[in-house]
């Protein structure tokens, strides 16, 4: 995706996050002239915040104000395969948020991601819920979920979404039609019965990478806009 052209002076800056004793995470922090809110930008299980699609949705929401921080988790830092233990990755993203909420300087501030970077940002945020003693995502004002992997490809089911009644936040729900990770048909009764705090905003032909094929009549860089003011829309909304 090339997606929305960049805004004049939007690029990105070097950051280090310091998860915990020894372990460090590399980020980037994109940021507009005259930002109105922030958002925490984790990436997806397989491809860390450098992909194409990463780059792109930042550059693409720079345009509208919104700035990104965009983080490693460890084993992506490090070019392991293996997902980090989900405690690990619970407290990089604590982590994450906290150096958001430092860079947002008091603008809204925003969570979230692309695919397992979004769930685990909701697992962060109903933390007080699922273990005693963990803290919560302070200074969040909503999650934003591009892709939310509802279940694995092929394996229809509903457990990954259980911990999400227990997050007190609004939510952005952005799910492709062809998206094999998220059947619509299970989530949207699971949006709906979240109430008033979560939206679902479904981009047509797109899959769970938003990429729509050729015959579909759309391009990648008409869904990334989409998405883009999708995300614009839902802020002012909330503000």
């Amino acid at each position: 995706m090339t997606g929305t052209v960049p805004h004049p002076g939007a690029r990105p800056v070097e950051r280090r996050i310091h998860v915990s004793q020894g372990v460090e995470v590399s980020a980037l922090l994109l940021e507009p002239p005259r930002p109105r809110a922030l958002y925490v930008l984790a990436h997806g299980a397989g491809a860390g915040m450098r992909h194409p699609f990463m780059e792109s949705i930042a550059q693409g929401l720079a345009t509208r104000g919104i700035g990104t921080l965009r983080y490693q988790f460890p084993y992506m830092e490090h070019g392991r395969r293996r997902i980090d233990p989900e405690p690990i990755v619970l407290e990089t993203v604590r982590a994450a948020v906290e150096a958001g909420r430092e860079a947002a300087g008091g603008r809204p501030l925003l969570a979230g991601g692309k695919s397992f970077g979004g769930r685990m940002t909701s697992r962060a945020a109903a933390g007080p819920a699922l273990r005693a003693g963990t803290p919560p995502l302070a200074g969040v004002a909503g999650l934003v979920f591009l892709g939310f992997p509802l279940h694995p490809a092929g394996q229809p089911g509903v457990s990954r979404a259980d911990h999400l009644a227990k997050v007190d936040l609004p939510m952005l729900f952005l799910q492709g039609t062809r998206d094999t990770l998220a059947d619509l048909a299970l989530l949207e009764p699971i949006v709906r019965k979240l109430g008033d705090r979560a939206t679902l905003r479904v981009i047509e032909h797109a899959d769970h990478s938003f990429h729509v094929q050729k015959r579909s009549g759309r391009t990648d860089d008409q869904v990334l806009d989409e998405l883009v003011a999708a995300v614009a829309g839902w802020l002012e909304a909330r503000a």
